[in-house]
This record gives structure tokens, C-alpha cells and sequence, in this order.
């Protein structure tokens, strides 16, 4: 979800979710050791519970971010062992890190260590085309020993040549079975499905099985269906801002309004808002005011006006057609 669920996109879901755990962008040791920290790993407090994604490999280096990242108030550290990006490949961490699985247990033996929140890892099933479930059995086994016990598995192979990250998240074919093996195998570990997860039905299934599932594409392309996670999986209602799409893009505005009055561009934090009217007659025209990139001056209010002008008349058309 690189340059997706960035602090903007997280704020936006969470007007929609109460309860639904959200995790950053991948962010790499290097940069948070040698870069601009608080670019990084600044957010709202209206975010939690949020964890951070961390990339690397260096027991040292996980632990001293993994510490920069509870003293900013992360409620997790999630080492990221499942991405298959050639970048993250050349910095020997994400997915090939798989094929180290005492490394990867060092890592996260030196994160416990350091921080009191919990650290999870984020992984695939295998590496290229080999489909032994000892590989990942062992993975997760290793792992485990250093005392980490949720782990959040991508049910698909990572490709690590011929494929590029988005190809990587739709060629290799899913294997749900696997994760279910590994919980059978595991029972006293927190086993949290991902991937290919493109609706409630497949939630609702899914957490018969396992103890969570994560969401990422259908979640950011189809935001509205995170309006009734709070309900249909945690019992409790929603926030007040998730009564309806008007109330929530409403809410959205006022976000965007204060980019606007610090002289942000807001307009980049509303691409992550682009869905919410998908499947409702006139979504498009909604979409097309939004992204008309003559309006970035204007105030988001303003906006916003003008494009629930658009909706309603097209609404109107479909009504009397």
C-alpha cells in the first residue's frame, strides 16, 4: 500500500471505522534513521489503533525504530517480510527475508526486546514458484520462537523476478487453504488472512477459520464498505460520521479545510476519498469535479458544493428517466 494509506488516507478511513486497525505505509529503517522522522512517522490522534510498517532487516537497526516508533505512539510495529519490489529486494529486506527465518527472528527477538507494544509480522506463503508448505511452516515456527505471535499472511507466493509489485498482487494465485494449515498447525498463534479479501461475505468466512483478516485494495477503492465493519464484526456502532456518505464526505471536507487554511495541497489527500460515491448514479461526475485540477486553488468547501451539485443532478436525470 505504498503511497496509499499515508496519515491522510488513514484519517479519512477512520471517519468511517471505529474499530478497524489501520497500518501505515511501508517505512524503511534507513529512513527513519537517517532521515526526516516526524515526515515519517507524524499522524492524528484520531487514527488509533494504528501500527506502523517498518522495512529492514538489521536486528539493531528494527529495534531503535521499533522505539522511535512506540515513543511516537504507535499502538504496533509490523516488520514488513512480504513485499517483493525490486527497491526492497536491493535493501535485502520484505519478501526475502523469508528465505532467513532466524534473521527475521533475531529482528523481531531485538524489537520485543526494546519497545513494550506488540510487534507482528506481515509475510507471504513462498517465494517464487515453490509451493512447500514446510517453507512457510518454518518461517512462522522460527519466528515464533523470538516470542511474536500474530502473524498477518499474504496467501499468495511473492515472485521475486518477472513480476512487477502489482503484478505480484494479482498473478501468483491465492491459497487460502495454506493460512488455514498454518492455524491448525499454530493454534496458539494469531493468524490473520490477506489477500484477494473483496467483500463482507469473504470476511464473515474467513473469521470462521481465523482470528482476523486484513483488507487492503477493496478497502481503499470501495471505502463505504468499511461503513458497517463496526457493526457486522465488532458489535458496536459506528462513528456518527459513517450515518451516511454525506455525513462522512462532510467530515472529510472539514479535514481538507484545515489542509487548505495551512496552505497544504489538498487536493492530494482527496484522492483517497475518490470511492466513497462508487456504485451511486452520478459517482463519476462527483469524481470528475473532485480531480478537475483547476479547482486546487479553491477552498475544498467550495469543492464540495460543486460537486454535490453534480451528483444531485444526475441523481434527478436517473429518478425522472
Amino acid at each position: 500500500m505504498m503511497d496509499w494509506t499515508d496519515r491522510h488516507c488513514r484519517v479519512f478511513h477512520r471517519l468511517l471505522t471505529r474499530r478497524t486497525r489501520l497500518y501505515t505505509e511501508m517505512v524503511t529503517t534507513g529512513a527513519l534513521l537517517h532521515g526526516d522522522v516526524p515526515r515519517h512517522l507524524d499522524f492524528d490522534a484520531r487514527e488509533h489503533p494504528v501500527a506502523l510498517q517498518i522495512g529492514g532487516s538489521e536486528p539493531d537497526d528494527l529495534a531503535a525504530c521499533a522505539k522511535l516508533g512506540q515513543r511516537w505512539g504507535y499502538d504496533e510495529i509490523n516488520l514488513n517480510c512480504g513485499c517483493p519490489s525490486e527497491r526492497v529486494q536491493r535493501g535485502a529486506f520484505g519478501a526475502c527475508l523469508m528465505a532467513e527465518p532466524a534473521l527475521v527472528r533475531d529482528g523481531v527477538k531485538a524489537m520485543l526486546d526494546a519497545v513494550s507494544i506488540p510487534v507482528t509480522v506481515k509475510h507471504r506463503i513462498g517465494i517464487d514458484k515453490g509451493e512447500d508448505y514446510d517453507f512457510v511452516r518454518d518461517f512462522v515456527g522460527t519466528v515464533a520462537e523470538a516470542g511474536c505471535s500474530v502473524f498477518i499472511v499474504h496467501a499468495r507466493n511473492a515472485w521475486l523476478k518477472g513480476l512487477s509489485p502489482k503484478e505480484n498482487r494479482e498473478v501468483p494465485p491465492l491459497r487460502y487453504e495454506t493460512v488455514h494449515r498454518l492455524k491448525r498447525d499454530f493454534p496458539g498463534l494469531t493468524l490473520v488472512l490477506n489477500g484477494g479479501v473483496n467483500s463482507d461475505a469473504v470476511i464473515t468466512d474467513q473469521l470462521q477459520q481465523l482470528d482476523g483478516v486484513m483488507i487492503g485494495r477493496h478497502a481503499y477503492h470501495e471505502p463505504w464498505a468499511m461503513a458497517a465493519w463496526d457493526r457486522s464484526f465488532f458489535g458496536e456502532e459506528p462513528p456518527s460520521t459513517a450515518a451516511s456518505r454525506s455525513a462522512a464526505e462532510s467530515a472529510w471536507v472539514d479535514y481538507l479545510e484545515t489542509l487548505h487554511a495551512a496552505g497544504q495541497p489538498w487536493m492530494s489527500a482527496m484522492r483517497h476519498a475518490m470511492g466513497l460515491w462508487n456504485g451511486v448514479p452520478g459517482a463519476r461526475r462527483w469524481r470528475q469535479v473532485w480531480s478537475d485540477h483547476r479547482l486546487r486553488g479553491e477552498s475544498p468547501r467550495a469543492v464540495q458544493a460543486s460537486a454535490a451539485e453534480a451528483l444531485a443532478q444526475v441523481l434527478a436525470e436517473t429518478s425522472t428517466g
